[in-house]
């Protein structure tokens, strides 16, 4: 598919007010993605797990506007408060975006969005958010079209796999990792030729056979820091234009990506948990070898890896790590393990988390609409 494919055929229904609620999860990243081109493509492929608790709920009002203008009219609202400083964001989104959905301009919108894990933490508020609102337009689009959106994905011309695939490209454009939050339980997003059907523009759900090891795995997150991250992923992302291990990454995801791949069907609970981790060790090293550079683990990050690694040494029980673009540890480890594990979690590592808070988590299979 290409871009032009999500340009929408006339409308064929109106609509004068109305409202839709979706939540969306968030993602956690096994390769991941660091460093993009124009128009929000991945500079490399990535495969994350989607999550179940950690979810934003967004509903989207909408009134048709009297008078046709030429402006993008919305508020934006978190957890009942105004949030004029998201406006900038959702405006470039929306400019993005025109072009696939031409209706944008023609109603005056109200964002009202809460997240169930703090905002801007490192639990990719952004992903969660940006997917569950373009799930909302991808609604009123079907609305507009007045499309029976079929879950048979060769029916008609607004399938269930259309809708799926439109919602994870306009998220994409919102923020790129949002992409993979469309649908379950592995999502792969960039094209690589290890996994087939994979694209840059929208994810897709991992098409091979998955071992029995790799079901229902937990992730229990760690908040070390639940405040504004000191760097944002946006800058992060363009620092890798000119940073001089750049094209070694990249080379590096698209290997990593086909050594999971192997991991994933084999059940190799040793060689997943040493992948993940060196993918996540990997994405600061890119941080603090940028120019400049920044440090988004704190110590306490460091502190909870090093008991991982004594406790998994010491007990022989299959558990790891990984980190996003923050100081926040996601604990992961398969669900027959959960009991010993949990309680290990609880013993030692929570100390280290702001206010002793953390949350327990596990794969999900993706967004719902519940309105």
């Amino acid at each position: 598919m290409t871009e032009k494919d999500f340009i929408p055929k006339p409308y064929t229904h109106t609509l004068e007010t109305g409202s839709v609620t979706w939540e969306s999860p968030s993602n956690i990243a096994l390769v991941k993605y660091w460093g993009k081109k124009k128009n929000q493509i991945p500079e490399n492929p990535s495969l994350s797990f989607t999550l179940n608790k950690c979810k934003t709920i967004t509903t989207l009002s909408f009134t048709k506007k009297l008078k046709e203008d030429h402006t993008f009219s919305f508020d934006i609202y978190l957890d009942g408060e105004k949030k004029a400083d998201f406006k900038p964001k959702i405006q470039t989104f929306f400019e993005r975006i025109e072009i696939y959905l031409p209706f944008l301009k023609k109603y005056v919108f109200k964002i009202e969005t809460e997240n169930t894990f703090p905002h801007s933490s490192g639990i990719a508020s952004s992903a969660s958010g940006m997917s569950a609102l373009a799930l909302c337009l991808m609604s009123i689009e079907k609305q507009l079209l007045d499309a029976d959106v079929s879950h048979k994905e060769d029916e008609g011309p607004f399938t269930q796999k259309y809708f799926n695939q439109k919602a994870s490209f306009l998220a994409r454009l919102g923020s790129g990792s949002a992409c993979r939050s469309i649908e379950g339980a592995l999502i792969a997003w960039g094209k690589t030729e290890g996994i087939e059907g994979s694209t840059d523009l929208f994810g897709i759900k991992y098409p091979y056979q998955v071992h029995e090891n790799f079901k229902n795995y937990q992730d229990t997150i760690l908040l070390v820091d639940k405040g504004e991250k000191q760097v944002s992923s946006t800058v992060g992302h363009n620092l890798m234009y000119n940073h001089p291990y750049a094209l070694n990454r990249f080379q590096q995801a698209h290997q990593n990506l086909e050594t999971l791949k192997e991991i994933l069907g084999s059940g190799d609970l040793d060689a997943f948990n040493a992948l993940v981790e060196s993918e996540a060790l990997t994405l600061h090293a890119m941080m603090m070898t940028s120019m400049p550079y920044f440090i988004l683990m704190k110590p306490n990050t460091l502190e909870i890896i090093n008991r991982i690694w004594n406790f998994r040494q010491k007990t022989g029980l299959p558990v790891s790590f990984t980190l996003d673009a923050g100081a926040n540890v996601h604990v992961l480890y398969p669900h027959n393990e959960s009991q010993k594990i949990l309680q290990f979690i609880k013993s030692e590592l929570v100390v280290y988390c702001q206010n002793g808070h953390y949350i327990c988590d596990q794969i999900g299979l993706g967004a719902n609409q519940t309105q």
